[in-house]
């Protein structure tokens, strides 16, 4: 039987999860390392659903927080399906754009779900991916022309970030990082392509924890243990919260160099205790 998890470990790794979510540092590879550190097996099936799970608290803080353009995108989706007129406003379009860009990295999660609930989840893969990533950042970072913003979205503009999304399988790689990147990549400005990065979160990380509850609800009551998932899960969403209404005002005015700079020296560390022997790799 695993190791029950003590509410002061849920609230910690729930605050952690909440606050690194949607900044481009990797929540599953802070989360990777953190449960490596805590001694816990990041990839022991109980584990690996309630770091999937837990992320389901933040889903929610971004539905809350940009309930606005959620209601707006769903509600001109709603109409456009029942009538034909509809269908030329720029929220249907964008709606579906949306819905197309969260395609791809649940084909790819469920293609290759053992490998990324096991083999990925080594240190030395978390490592490398926060450092190698940080190079693709900073090219776009300093590349970016940023000349279009959220009325020019496309369809193409959320398969190609949609796609892009599916690296972030690879703790480490970050999720945000990786829609970011590939958003500037396309010329769109920050804060917009950090609102995609947002909406792409939802239908993707929401049905991950779903997946996870169903397939490992057992695993989840005789490990970790439902208490302190639920714990975890609401810590989360109040630090995400928070975490969603500082980055939209922190991306308006600076780059991403603060966020590079903080995955490269943790990518350093964390390969430097696996070489080490002060943290075992798996």
């Amino acid at each position: 039987m695993r190791v029950t998890l003590n509410i002061l470990e849920a609230v910690f790794l729930g605050a952690v999860e909440g606050l690194t979510e949607f900044l481009p540092i990797s929540s599953t590879g802070h989360l990777t390392i953190l449960e490596s550190l805590l001694g816990h097996s990041p990839d022991d099936p109980d584990i690996t659903a309630f770091t999937a799970i837990i992320q389901v608290g933040a889903v929610l803080a971004t539905l809350l927080f940009l309930r606005a353009d959620f209601q707006r995108l769903i509600g001109a989706w709603l109409r456009g399906l029942v009538r034909r007129e509809e269908r030329e406003a720029l929220d249907y379009r964008q709606a579906w754009a949306v819905i197309l860009g969260a395609i791809p990295i649940g084909i790819i999660g469920l293609l290759f779900k053992d490998q990324i609930e096991t083999t990925l989840r080594n240190l030395w893969f978390v490592g490398s991916a926060l450092i190698l990533w940080s190079g693709v950042m900073f090219y776009a970072d300093r590349t970016a022309t940023q000349s279009r913003n959220e009325k020019d979205v496309t369809w193409k503009d959320t398969l190609i970030i949609g796609l892009v999304q599916c690296l972030a399988l690879i703790p480490g790689v970050s999720r945000s990082g990786a829609t970011m990147s590939a958003g500037l990549l396309r010329g769109l400005d920050r804060v917009t392509v950090t609102k995609l990065s947002f909406f792409l979160s939802v239908p993707a990380l929401t049905a991950a924890g779903a997946l996870q509850i169903v397939d490992e609800f057992d695993a989840i009551s005789k490990g970790v243990g439902w208490p302190a998932t639920i714990t975890a899960t609401a810590v989360s969403f109040g630090v995400a919260y928070v975490a969603v209404a500082w980055l939209l005002k922190f991306v308006a005015k600076h780059s991403y160099t603060v966020f590079i700079g903080y995955r490269v020296v943790l990518g350093v560390v964390v390969l430097g205790l696996v070489a080490t022997g002060a943290v075992a790799a798996s």
